[in-house]
This record gives C-alpha cells, structure tokens and sequence, in this order.
C-alpha cells in the first residue's frame, strides 16, 4: 500500500485508528482457551469486530514468538486472513528489528517476503546499513523507533547531541535515506506537546503513535501538534479495545471500543475540512 492509497482510505473511512492485535494467552476469554488455536480465533473475531472502524492492524511479534512455532502458526494464519479478507488494511508487523547489515536483510525477506506484511517498525541505533535494506522493498514501509511512550526513553532519545537531541538527530539522518513515501516515524502518544518538535523535522512523514487509552495518551493533543494537511497519523490502540472485555462479548465490546475511538478520529479529521 501506497501513501496515497493509505491517506484515501483514512479519510474514506473517516478514522486513522490502527488496532494492535496483542494476544497474551493468560488474558483471552476462557471460552476460547479450549480452541485448536485460541490466539488465531481471538484475533478472527477482533478483526472482524473491528474492521469497518480501523484502517490498519499491528501485531506485536512478541505475543506469538513467546508461544514458539504455534505463536507463529497463529501469526501466519492472521496475516492470511487479513489479506484474503480485508486487503485494504494496512498491515503492521511490530517487531522492532534492526542489526548489521546481512542480517537485517533476512529480516526484511522474513516480513515483506515470506509474511506480506505492508511495514515493520524498525530499531535505527546501528545506523544506516542496518535500516536500508528494508528500504529497498517497493510499496513497503519501514517504520523507524523516533521518540517512544516508556519512560526509559528519556535515558537516550532526550539526550542532546549539540544543536539536536537523538531522536531529532535520528529523523534528520534517516530523512537522508529515503523519503515520507516509504519511510514513518514511531512516536508515543505520551509525549504530548513535543509533537511540535517532531512535526518541524518531519513536517509530513506519517507517525505511527502508539500510547492513547490504556497508556494515558491524549488523541486530541496529538491530533493538535501532531496532525498534517493528509492527517500523518495511524494512532493505534491495543489493550483499550482488544481487552474491552474478557466475556463471551469480547468482539462485540471491542467493536464499540474501536468504533467510539473512531467516532473521535472522524471529529478530528472534520476540522481538517477536506470532507
């Protein structure tokens, strides 16, 4: 998917919203728990609850992998019911790689090869040969790590480099390897007005912000400092709809989550005026 496929879509659907598909096998309903593959059923009924009111998903591989081969199994499966079923969904594949310059190149055949995934978020601390050959993919993205929702993102991206901090160092470097047609940023929605400062080196690249809802991220704060001419933001939302409840209703409660959650994109993009 392209950015103008991805920027007609949002504003087709009226929401930027990117649901993480985060399964923890401890949390799901336990009706599901006695399924062949629970995590794979979880994810079918909250992509399908959820569909009409998101333009992207985003699991996170930590929550298959620590499941060994079968996590992965589950991963695959959801990849593939995502493509057969809603291709128009921008599919996000949060494994934060990223190492020397081989090997990030098998990674990059792993998820844009191998998975089909549309974008991978992508460490950048080994610099430029370790992110260019997920570049090198045509029509996908690599979603580089920017200015992150945890606290510990004060103990290196805060730090000042001269004139810049590290996180405004790494979106000025990284601009220099490609462009916002193919290349997002990671910023957590925690961090409010610094929005400001990320918008004046990356006026229009796209934000993938995770951090609204359970995390105490504010969508209307970064939709005022962050939000471009074309919106430039997938927010993304996990806990706050996938686990909206823990019942036989956990699809239908995470729909009305995604769909309240939209309902609020949709009033932001209104002031954009361009629908």
């Amino acid at each position: 998917m392209d950015r103008k496929e991805l920027v007609n879509e949002i504003f087709r659907k009226k929401t930027f919203l990117c649901v993480g598909l985060d399964p923890d096998i401890r949390k799901l309903p336990k009706h599901l728990l006695s399924e062949e593959d629970a995590i794979y059923e979880f994810n079918r009924a909250i992509i399908d609850a959820t569909a009409d009111y998101c333009v992207a998903y985003k699991p996170n591989l930590a929550f298959y992998e620590c499941e060994g081969v079968k996590g992965i199994i589950s991963f695959e499966k959801t990849i593939a019911y995502l493509r057969k079923n809603y291709p128009r969904h921008f599919i996000i594949a949060d494994a934060k790689r990223g190492d020397i310059g081989n090997t990030s190149s098998m990674y990059a055949r792993t998820f844009f090869e191998t998975y089909d995934v549309d974008a991978l978020t992508v460490a950048p601390y080994m610099g430029a040969d370790s992110v260019m050959p997920f570049l090198e993919y045509e029509g996908k993205w690599v979603i580089l790590l920017a200015l992150t929702s945890n606290k510990g993102s004060e103990d290196f991206q805060l730090s000042r480099m001269g004139d810049c901090r590290l996180f405004e160092r790494v979106i000025r470097r990284s601009g220099e390897w490609s462009t916002e047609e193919n290349l997002m940023y990671v910023v957590g929605a925690t961090q409010g007005k610094m929005f400001e400062d990320i918008r004046r080196v990356a006026p229009r690249s796209f934000l993938l912000v995770p951090g609204v809802g359970a995390q105490g991220g504010s969508l209307e704060e970064v939709c005022h400092y962050g939000m471009t001419a074309d919106c430039g933001l997938l927010v993304n939302s996990s806990r706050g709809i996938i686990y909206a409840s823990r019942g036989v209703d956990f699809a239908e409660k995470a729909g009305e989550a995604a769909k309240a959650l939209a309902e609020q994109m949709g009033n932001q993009l209104a002031k954009l005026g361009t629908y």
